[in-house]
């Protein structure tokens, strides 16, 4: 339940927050105008809307804002962090990135060496993968109302056949890399423990030459894909099944976490599962092809891509919609998304 206010918890991105989405955002408005164009937007609520432009191609657009703490981290800064993570939402929508738009906000008093440094990292990513920046907006608050710098970040990609959430029965779920490597950087950082895990590294990289390209050769294939930012692995494979006669089992032991992420997590009690990654994907697809996109992610410079699991048709009613967790000593468990409520985290 929402309850009278709102906490951090409905910021986390796990179903607190899909049902503020709902009850509070999607139920302001007429079913009629939830999509424009004959394309697609709160009927999905995917990481990005499409809007028909012609017979053959959709404009993708997707939105994101950034207030990670702190503004810089081992792996990257907010600014690299929000033009990655725009670019990597119409990635996983099968867009190809062709502009970025920026809203900055900025406090009071804020150096402006640090601020070129922001905008350095920003527009390096932009313009390593041919992306325009083409506007945005610039605000100033007064000193102690923000804690630093805000981004705001729109992104618009092309596609020819978007990918919406589409899972089938068999097809096989593949993970790009190991993750929830940039929130328990953040969370070490915020906790000042990065002495103490030296090895930990924000994972925070765009999508847009290593995945994509196997997205748009294997779409007809790929029925699903996504990035596990906020709320982690654990949101976004129960968000594949939400609603659905359908239902994931995963493999713990295949989930790959390397070795300092994992011993810095287990010292807290924190399951990687429920933490944020920003430079991976989720991609499921057709066992026919499993082998081949595996094959081809290797090729493209993600040589960790593994497959974690498989989507089933349970008989047992209590488990459809649900995600369920082979352990490393065979038995079975529940994946309740759980996100690590862990604020200014991206």
């Amino acid at each position: 339940m929402i309850g009278r206010k709102i906490t951090s918890i409905h910021g986390a991105g796990g179903f607190e927050t899909r049902e503020v989405i709902e009850k509070l955002v999607v139920s302001r408005m007429p079913r009629e105008l939830w999509r424009a164009l004959d394309g697609s937007g709160l009927d999905v609520l995917e990481d990005g809307s499409t809007l028909r432009i012609n017979d053959e191609e959709y404009l993708v657009v997707s939105m994101d804002n950034y207030t990670v703490k702190p503004l810089f981290f081992p792996g990257g800064d907010i600014g690299h962090l929000a033009a990655s993570g725009v670019l990597n939402d119409l990635v996983v929508m099968n867009a190809r990135p062709v502009a970025f738009m920026d809203g900055l906000i900025v406090e009071e008093g804020f150096p402006r060496r640090d601020l070129e440094k922001i905008l350095d990292s920003m527009t390096r990513v932009l313009k390593e993968n041919n992306v325009a920046l083409i506007g945005g907006d610039f605000k100033v608050m007064p000193r102690g109302s923000l804690d630093g710098v805000v981004i705001s970040g729109t992104g618009i990609g092309l596609s020819k056949k978007p990918l919406i959430n589409d899972p089938r029965p068999g097809d096989k779920v593949i993970v790009t890399g190991p993750i929830a490597e940039h929130g328990a950087t953040i969370l070490a950082a915020q906790m000042g423990m990065l002495e103490e895990a030296p090895g930990l590294q924000s994972d925070s990289k765009p999508l847009v030459k290593t995945v994509l390209p196997v997205i748009e050769e294997y779409r007809d294939h790929i029925h699903a894909a996504r990035d596990p930012t906020r709320g982690g692995l654990s949101v976004v494979l129960n968000e594949l099944v939400y609603g659905k006669d359908l239902a994931v089992l995963i493999n713990r032991s295949q989930v790959p976490v390397r070795e300092e992420v994992r011993m810095f997590l287990d010292a807290l009690g924190i399951d990687p599962l429920n933490v944020a990654s920003e430079g991976i994907a989720v991609i499921v697809v057709d066992p026919s092809k499993t082998s081949e996109v595996i094959e081809a992610l290797h090729e493209k410079g993600e040589r960790e891509a593994v497959v974690i699991g498989e989507v089933i048709k349970p008989e047992n009613p209590i488990v459809k919609g649900r995600v369920i967790v082979e352990t490393e000593v065979g038995g079975k468990t529940i994946l309740q998304p759980n996100p690590l409520n862990l604020p200014r985290i991206c």
